[in-house]
């Protein structure tokens, strides 16, 4: 599989600046630096059907009404690093969907595990139990 960078994703995204809160002072009041990355996922001529499929269902609260994938980034006190920042996340939201879950074998305890186990519990209770008030007046 060749690397998601490579595939020119860039020409699909679509970017909006707003005014953001956070660091900034004065600055957040008059500049533009929170930015929001959109891509329309079922319109992508990058991304295969079992793609499409796949980031479909596993950023189903990402993806807005009308179809796009959104991505909003407001941590930095400039555009273009906030723009940078919402770039990598994209890649790395990607990457996300795309990797496969190994399936869980089940395993059992080792004995060894299961005596220390039980050996702790019977220490617990046995300070516990020495607690008892055993009168003897």
């Amino acid at each position: 599989m060749t690397k998601l960078e490579d595939r020119g994703f860039e020409r699909e995204l679509q970017f909006q600046a707003s005014r953001s809160g956070g660091a900034g002072g004065q600055n957040v009041n008059k500049v533009n630096t929170k930015v929001e990355l959109r891509f329309h996922v079922q319109q992508s001529e990058l991304l295969t059907e079992e793609e499409k499929a796949l980031v479909q269902e596993k950023f189903a609260n990402r993806i807005n009404s009308e179809g796009y994938l959104q991505v909003v980034c407001q941590t930095e006190r400039s555009q273009l690093q906030n723009k940078e920042l919402c770039v990598q996340r994209f890649y790395e939201l990607l990457r996300q969907a795309f990797t496969k879950q190994k399936k869980r074998k089940a395993t059992k305890p080792t004995h060894g595990s299961v005596r220390r186990r039980l050996e702790s519990k019977k220490k617990q209770a046995e300070k516990k139990s020495n607690r008892n008030f055993r009168g003897g007046f």
